[in-house]
């Protein structure tokens, strides 16, 4: 998720509402549209119902199931039909970034030792079938979590948190439940943690903490169609093919202050061609890109040279860093001299060229950690390729240092996206120029992060020495950015994130220290140190800090970037 720091203080400084602020140009941003004007602003506001929204995207979800997605355009429509105790405000500008009270009625009461957090749910919330949502279903929600068996793919702070040495295995395979929650009435749930964890708010808005009666859960099989607490529910869902919304008659909007709620239907198409999504975003049969991973080059010059197309576009900074993990266990990374190579050779102007240019191909980046959290070093460069320019020659003296003068040979694993494949051609190119011949393996992007390079068996089977992803936090602050991306003591057997396999006895003991720490200042100051040593390590590579350009249907109303996510807020969507 996209997010931008303000201020010097962690966790509930930012949830109780202190780093709202007014847009750059200090007033509200509403109006008809122009280039750029829905990252400050709202596009069309207005109030109008009715109508279908058209969305469309060339890849399919991880997973319907919130247990079980971790993919950011995925946790922006998992709003339509989930809801949670917290969840980020619907509004432009820097107010995106403040948690307000969702399925609760305020925000928590923390206790004096931060240990506590109590949470009252509002009356009147429902799920799709008219059943109440009650504090035990909000508890069997994040239960569910714990069944990494057989939900595995979401993410996993939660467990972190709440698990305190009771090795809960989850509500399948334990009738006794988790002890650290507790529901002393239906509309009363408290956690408890173990130590203070500044974050904590943050955890509770995310889809892994959706509320869920035992009785429609459904285990690994629940992702085919999930019971809504939203305001629509699922029609239909064809895998790979097509997802149909329609309105939840037992959502009351009275109970709800985030979400718009406009269309009457919405219908998303899979497996569309980038080109062609396109092709109907600019004759008007489609109103937006689902993945909003922008428009291809083609289609990105003819909107930029073109005032009348420019006006409804915008080109937000994602907040995604696309990187590439150098495998430890994948020879010849195992050695850091051979990593170290790669981090010198790579040519990140050539990458930011394919990924589209200095307009929509992101800023190049010097370390991994992105701007707009606390932590972040614009000076930080340790392989001085921040330029653009690789470093051939010290490239070649770390080759001779790690016994391979004349190179190796690699994989490179990644999507089958357009992008992706321009982005692994552009490193392919730049590595040959040393001597590392790298081969490119393209997967399907629905499965790569599960199973293709989230599973470590695999990544070591088929040789993959150089993954390409792309990470963003998931919550405001570098614990929302790092742990799942290095802590050694997070790889997994299957939804693997730690690509690299990381495991740094110092960097892992830096996650464990900062995590309690809510001076911001401080906090910053170690999260500085991590980003460096994640660097010296040469483990992560990072390329681009990206940014897209989208283009939005003219007929779209209430439209705007949300900074939590760094796309265009779903949830507040018209269509005149």
């Amino acid at each position: 998720m996209k997010i931008t720091w303000c201020g010097a203080v962690l966790g509930l400084a930012l949830v109780l509402g202190g780093c709202a602020a007014k847009d750059h140009d200090g007033g509200e941003g509403s109006g008809s549209g122009g280039f750029d004007a829905g990252l400050s602003g709202v596009v069309n506001p207005s109030d109008v119902a009715g109508g279908t929204l058209r969305l469309a995207s060339a890849n399919d979800v991880d997973s319907w199931d919130p247990t079980r997605s971790y993919i950011n355009a995925v946790y922006n429509l998992q709003r339509l039909y989930v809801r949670t105790l917290l969840t980020p405000a619907a509004a432009p500008g820097a107010d995106g970034r403040v948690l307000q009270p969702d399925l609760a009625e305020a925000l928590p009461d923390v206790s004096a030792d931060g240990l506590t957090y109590t949470f009252r749910l509002r009356d009147g919330v429902r799920f799709e079938d008219g059943s109440a949502i009650r504090a035990q279903d909000v508890r069997y929600g994040i239960e569910r979590l714990f069944a990494q068996d057989t939900l595995s793919g979401g993410p996993t702070y939660l467990i972190d948190r709440l698990d305190q040495g009771q090795h809960y295995p989850g509500p399948y395979a334990s009738k006794d439940g988790l002890r650290s929650i507790s529901t002393p009435d239906d509309r009363t749930i408290v956690f408890r943690l173990a130590e203070p964890f500044a974050d904590f708010p943050y955890l509770l808005a995310m889809g892994v903490a959706a509320p869920l009666p035992q009785r429609l859960d459904t285990g690994e099989r629940y992702g085919d169609k999930p019971a809504s607490s939203g305001p629509y529910r699922f029609e239909s869902i064809d895998p790979g093919k097509k997802v149909v919304w329609v309105r939840n008659d037992a959502w009351d909007r009275g109970t709800d202050q985030v979400r718009r709620a406009l269309p009457d239907r919405i219908e998303l198409t899979i497996g569309t061609d980038p080109g062609e999504i396109d092709r109907q975003l600019l004759d008007g049969t489609l109103d937006m890109d689902a993945g909003q991973g922008g428009v291809q080059s083609a289609v990105q010059a003819k909107v930029l040279l073109n005032p009348g197309l420019k006006a409804h576009a915008d080109e937000p900074t994602t907040g995604f860093v696309q990187y590439a993990a150098l495998s430890t266990r994948v020879a010849p990374f195992d050695d850091v001299h051979c990593r170290r190579a790669v981090q010198y050779a790579v040519d990140k102007g050539a990458v930011q060229t394919a990924r589209g240019g200095t307009v929509a191909g992101g800023e190049i980046a010097g370390g991994m950690l992105p701007p707009g959290i606390a932590g972040y070093d614009q000076g930080l460069d340790p392989y001085q390729t921040r330029s653009g320019k690789p470093q051939p020659d010290k490239a070649r003296d770390e080759l001779q240092r790690c016994g391979r003068p004349d190179g190796f040979d690699t994989v490179i694993a990644a999507t089958a996206s357009p992008k992706a494949m321009k982005t692994a051609e552009a490193v392919q190119a730049s590595l040959a120029q040393v001597g590392i011949k790298a081969r490119i393996d393209p997967s399907d992007p629905s499965m790569y992060a599960r199973s293709v390079v989230g599973s470590p068996d695999n990544v070591h089977k088929k040789g993959y020495g150089i993954i390409l992803s792309a990470w963003s936090a998931d919550f405001p602050t570098g614990y929302g950015f790092y742990p799942t991306l290095i802590d050694g003591r997070q790889i997994l057997p299957s939804g693997n994130n730690n690509y690299a396999e990381l495991d740094d006895p110092l960097i892992n003991q830096q996650l464990d220290q900062v995590r309690s720490v809510e001076d911001g200042t401080r906090a910053a100051g170690i999260w500085q140190q991590i980003n460096a040593e994640v660097m010296d390590n040469a483990s992560m590579l990072p390329l681009t800090y990206d940014k897209v350009l989208n283009y939005r249907n003219p007929r779209l109303t209430n439209v705007f970037v949300n900074q939590f996510y760094g796309t265009w807020d779903v949830t507040a969507l018209g269509v005149g």
